[in-house]
């Protein structure tokens, strides 16, 4: 499948610590109530960028193992903030590949599976990997929800940041994306077999992180919104512009976490 937003493009690096600063507190948070620790073993899937699996290392300590996977590596392998640390790094297609040899106390995806085209495989093979009383973090956006960049649509410009969210949004239905997925998880856990499944959703609003990853994310795919007659040149000039000087306040998608144990001791 082709990815809509692919890492290796140059503004992948900016979209990454941008998600960081705005969804990383929230994760870590989640990742405290499922009861991480030293000497626990952790699968940190599609990583991405370095800074969840530098604050797992720290929290599991030398004698636990943090494994990072992706299909791309490329911000991962000569990250400051893995060296010394007891982090693995590996390239792993969470669609096509086996798991990789465990099992784990914690697996944990986020921004992942919405973009998967066998998400059902993909949540199996996370699944397996757990030790029996093992947990899964799964969280994903469910832009369906709260389809609005500008939920204040009250100008112009507001009204252009919705227009171009939804060619976005678009982009994403035709690569396969279900814009749909985070609502989904809670029952997908269940079904799967997982116990003590519970979940929550957060969304910022007017941070200066949600104009830094709305900006990086057009970026990425300003040609394709052009092709597809979402907008104009002189448009996403326009917005880009709007967006730098501060004038819209913007949102996102809410990131759903879904908390699932698996069956065991």
């Amino acid at each position: 499948m082709d990815y809509l937003l692919d890492n290796r493009q140059a503004e992948a690096g900016v979209r990454f610590k941008a998600i960081s600063e705005l969804f990383d507190p929230w994760t870590f948070r989640h990742m405290d109530d499922a009861g991480l620790r030293p000497g626990w073993r952790v699968w940190e899937v599609g990583a991405g960028g370095p800074t969840v699996p530098s604050w797992i290392a720290g929290r599991v300590g030398s004698a636990g193992r943090v494994l990072a996977t992706d299909i791309d590596v490329s911000w991962l392998a000569d990250a400051p903030e893995l060296a010394g640390t007891p982090v693995e790094i590996r390239r792993h297609d969470l669609v096509r590949d086996a798991p990789p040899e465990g099992p784990f106390d914690l697996v944990h995806a986020r921004l992942v599976l919405v973009h998967l085209p066998d998400r059902d495989r993909a949540l199996r093979t996370m699944i397996e990997a757990l030790r029996p009383g093992g947990v899964l973090l799964v969280e994903d956006a469910d832009p369906g929800l709260q389809p609005l960049a500008c939920p204040d649509e009250h100008g112009p410009d507001e009204r252009l940041a919705n227009a171009v969210r939804r060619g976005f949004r678009a982009l994403l239905a035709e690569r396969g994306a279900d814009l749909a997925y985070g609502r989904r998880l809670p029952r997908l856990l269940r079904d799967a077999g997982l116990e003590d499944v519970r979940a929550d959703a957060y969304f910022p609003f007017a941070s200066p992180a949600c104009g830094v990853l709305e900006t990086a994310s057009i970026l990425q795919v300003r040609e394709r919104l052009i092709e597809g007659g979402h907008a104009t040149a002189e448009e996403i000039r326009h917005l880009l512009a709007a967006i730098a000087a501060g004038r819209l306040d913007l949102t996102l998608a809410p990131l759903i976490s879904v908390l699932g144990r698996r069956p065991g001791d």
